[in-house]
C-alpha cells in the first residue's frame, strides 16, 4: 500500500506541494523549506531560540526558561511528550499582530502532566483563567434568553452554533495513531448514525479515504466540492500551523463529515478535533439551533457510553479539546449580520469586545467585511457556560441591530454606545 497511509500517500496528496505532503504521512512534520524541523521524537537538550516568536507558547517559555528542561523527560500514559505539544509553536514564529496559542494537547493527560506550561498559556489566552478555577457547563435550552435577535428578519442572514468533543481514553488528532483514528471514526459514526428525527442523516468520508466499509473510496469529488463551496467542509491541511501540530498525518484516512437530511447539522470527524459539531440555519433562530445542537451531543454521548467510551470533560477545563483556545465550552455562537452603518465606526471591534463579542469578515478570521456583513460571535470559551455564552451573543447582536436601526433613522447613539458592556446578568 505504498500509495496509501500509513506507508504512503494517495494521489490526491501527491498532487499537492511537497511541503504539504511532508505533513500527511506517518512521520512528524520535518520541512527545512518551512523551517519546521523541531522533532518531538528527538528533542534537543535546549529549546531553540524563541526571541522572534509571537505566541502564548513563546511568552510562557520566555518567562520560565527552565520549563522545557523540567518537562521534557515526562511522558503521558498514552506516549505524549511536551515536544508533541509545542512543536507547532517552535516551528511557526507567528505574526506580530495575530497572536496564536502555539501549542496543542496530544491527549487529555497532557493538560495535567504539563500543567506548569499549559496553566499560564490558558490563563493568558482566556483572560486570567486561574489554575484552580471551575468551569460551569449548561446545555439546557430552557436557560436561553427569549430576546428576539432580529424581529424584522432584515439583518441576520444565517446563524450557527459550533463546538467540539473528544473521546476519553484516546489520543487527540496531533498524536493519534492510524489504527486509533480508525477506531474513533468507527465509534463516532456509529453514534451519529443512531441520531433520529431532524438529526437523522449519513456519514461521508473524505474522497479517497479507504477506512469506511460502507463507502470504501469515500464520497465523490463532486460531493466534496459542493460541501466545501458552501463552507460546510474542511480541506486538507494547508498551513504549517496544522501540519506541524500533527493533524495532517495519514490524510485523508478516517476523516469525513456527517450531515442530516436538511443539511443544517454537520459533524466533522477527525480534523483538528475528533468531533466538530455545527448546527446552523438561515435567519436568527438561535434557540432552535441550540436545541438541535444539545440533542445531538446528548445522543452521541449515549452511544459512546454503550461502546465503553465517553467525552473528555473535567470541572476545571470543561470539554477537553486539541487547542487550548477552545477549552471550556469550545462553543462559538455566530451570525452573519448586515450592519453597514454601525460597523463603519472606527471603534466597531472595540465596542464588540466590551460586549463579550468578536467580529470576523465574511471569509473568516482576519478577513475583511463584504458590504457591511460581519460574522459576529461570542469571544469567550472558558469560564462561562454554553447558555451564558449564547445569551451574551443573543443580547449583544440584538443591541447592535437596534443601533443599526437607530443610525438608519438618523438617531444619535453615542451615549448608549459609550455604556456598552457585557450584559450584567451574564
Amino acid at each position: 500500500m505504498s500509495d496509501y497511509p500509513p506507508t504512503g500517500l494517495p494521489a490526491s496528496i501527491k498532487a499537492l506541494p511537497e511541503w504539504i505532503q511532508l505533513g500527511c504521512g506517518d512521520a512528524e512534520y520535518n520541512c527545512a523549506e518551512k523551517e519546521a524541523t523541531f522533532i518531538a521524537g528527538n528533542m534537543p537538550a535546549k529549546l531553540p531560540d524563541l526571541s522572534n516568536h509571537t505566541s502564548f507558547f513563546a511568552d510562557t517559555m520566555r518567562a520560565n526558561p527552565e520549563l522545557f528542561e523540567k518537562l521534557k523527560s515526562k511522558t503521558t500514559k498514552l506516549g505524549v511528550n511536551i515536544g508533541h505539544c509545542i512543536k507547532t509553536g517552535v516551528d511557526n514564529k507567528g505574526h506580530p499582530m495575530i497572536k496564536t496559542v502555539g501549542a496543542v494537547a496530544g491527549d487529555e493527560e497532557s493538560y495535567e502532566l504539563f500543567k506548569e506550561f499549559f496553566d499560564p498559556v490558558i490563563s493568558a489566552r482566556h483572560n486570567g483563567y486561574a489554575p484552580d478555577a471551575k468551569h460551569p457547563t449548561d446545555m439546557n435550552p430552557a436557560n436561553l434568553s427569549t430576546t428576539p435577535i432580529d424581529p424584522t428578519g432584515k439583518y441576520v442572514l444565517t446563524t450557527r452554533c459550533r463546538t467540539g468533543r473528544s473521546v476519553r481514553g484516546t489520543r487527540l488528532p496531533p498524536c493519534s495513531s492510524f489504527e486509533e483514528r480508525r477506531e474513533l471514526e468507527r465509534v463516532i459514526v456509529k453514534a451519529l448514525l443512531n441520531l433520529e428525527g431532524d438529526l437523522k442523516g449519513d456519514y461521508f468520508p473524505l474522497h479517497g479515504s479507504q477506512s469506511y466499509a460502507a463507502k470504501p473510496t469515500g464520497m465523490t469529488e463532486e460531493k466534496e466540492e459542493s460541501l466545501r463551496k458552501n463552507g460546510n467542509l474542511f480541506q486538507e491541511p494547508d498551513s504549517t500551523l496544522l501540519l506541524s501540530s500533527g493533524c495532517g498525518r495519514h490524510w485523508p484516512d478516517a476523516r469525513g463529515i456527517y450531515h442530516n437530511e436538511a443539511e443544517n447539522f454537520f459533524v466533522w470527524v477527525n480534523e483538528e478535533d475528533q468531533m466538530r459539531i455545527v448546527s446552523m440555519q438561515k435567519g436568527a433562530s438561535v434557540v432552535e439551533i441550540f436545541k438541535r445542537f444539545a440533542a445531538a451531543t446528548e445522543g452521541i454521548q449515549k452511544v459512546l457510553k454503550q461502546e465503553g467510551y465517553d467525552f473528555m470533560h473535567n470541572e476545571h477545563l470543561g470539554w477537553v479539546l486539541t487547542c487550548p483556545s477552545n477549552l471550556g465550552t469550545g462553543l462559538r455562537a455566530g451570525a452573519m449580520v448586515q450592519v453597514p452603518k454601525f460597523s463603519a465606526r472606527s471603534d466597531f471591534k472595540q465596542v464588540l469586545a466590551k460586549m463579550g463579542l468578536q467580529a470576523r469578515g465574511t471569509a473568516g478570521v482576519d478577513s475583511a467585511s463584504t458590504g457591511g456583513t460581519w460574522d459576529i460571535s461570542n469571544a469567550d470559551r472558558l469560564g462561562k457556560s454554553e447558555t451564558q455564552l449564547v445569551n451574551i451573543f443573543i443580547e449583544g447582536v440584538a443591541q447592535i441591530i437596534r443601533w443599526e436601526q437607530a443610525l438608519e433613522a438618523g438617531t444619535d447613539i453615542e451615549a448608549e454606545v459609550a455604556k456598552a458592556a457585557l450584559p450584567a446578568k451574564f
